[in-house]
């Protein structure tokens, strides 16, 4: 299934975070339909802050990975497109290039500042945003490719009317679909938010602070897609912090075993078997030398 596919089915779908190629491929074999290439989530396993530290060129060397270990939908979150209109339809094609399904782009200014970071979250323009929304879908080649508007009014505190203005002006200049995004702990504004919308244009919803949120009432919303944005990262690093701790203060891995995939987990889930045959495809075997050749 497409990315387009995805954000305009009649029933809500769901997209799980990856940052590189082992948790996509995880994502993929869980079941999910798509994966969410998180800004934060590919910033934090890169070892910097999820505030533009990472480059544009350095996010498509993660996102070629994750492209070569899944064939599901990508969609990557591309911050505010890593500068002005040009950067981001350079950003697109590229993208676009690697065979990913489509970018989602926010309305703040850059450098951006993650959403859940205390303090003022400035946003950009909306004639400015929407400039960019129209040079990334000019850019871009398939009409599959898709171009998501991240509506940030509801975290920088400019209320419900500013956030639904600005959800309508991108969607008139282009955007396949708008996410609304809000960092309270109870769903009542997003739930609002999208009474109001009236499925103007397909609508994304990111749970990390209203995760208590049953999963019905998104239904029930008309919400396109739910974004489960963070929580591989998350996982990983309490796994990590763990494991790494446990070795450190009884200086053996005898305990843990039981704890971590086997190396052969390893081996099965990237398919080494299928290089062992491919050698016996296209290598010759050894040939024995002889006595003159000796």
């Amino acid at each position: 299934m497409k990315m387009r596919a995805l954000l305009n089915s009649p029933t809500t779908s769901f997209l799980m975070e990856a940052h590189d190629g082992l948790s996509a491929r995880i994502v993929r074999d869980a079941g999910f339909a798509g994966i969410w290439a998180s800004g934060l989530a590919i910033s934090t396993a890169s070892g910097v802050r999820d505030v533009n530290e990472l480059s544009w060129s350095q996010v498509l060397g993660t996102l070629e990975f994750m492209t070569d270990c899944v064939d599901v939908p990508i969609l990557v979150d591309a911050d505010t497109g890593y500068g002005n209109f040009n950067n981001a339809r350079k950003f697109v094609t590229r993208a676009e290039r690697l065979g990913i399904g489509g970018i989602c782009l926010e309305d703040k200014q850059f450098p951006k500042r993650n959403s859940f970071i205390a303090g003022g979250q400035e946003l950009c323009d909306v004639d400015e945003f929407c400039g960019k929304l129209k040079a990334c879908k000019d850019a871009q080649r398939s009409d599959d490719f898709c171009v998501v508007a991240r509506v940030e009014a509801l975290i920088a505190g400019y209320g419900m009317a500013e956030a639904l203005t600005r959800a309508e002006a991108y969607r008139q200049a282009g955007a396949d679909a708008v996410l609304i995004h809000s960092k309270r702990s109870s769903s009542e504004e997003i739930l609002t938010f999208a009474s109001e919308w009236a499925n103007r244009a397909p609508l994304v919803v990111v749970p990390t602070t209203y995760y208590r949120t049953p999963t019905q009432a998104f239904r029930e919303a008309g919400i396109s897609v739910v974004i489960w944005a963070n929580h591989n990262i998350r996982a990983s690093m309490r796994a990590m912090q763990d494991v790494t701790t446990r070795i450190f203060r009884n200086e053996s891995v005898a305990d843990i075993e039981d704890d971590v995939v086997p190396v052969a987990e390893i081996f099965r889930a990237y398919d080494y078997a299928a290089l062992d045959r491919d050698e016996e495809r296209y290598v010759p075997p050894p040939r024995l030398r002889t006595m003159e050749e000796s």
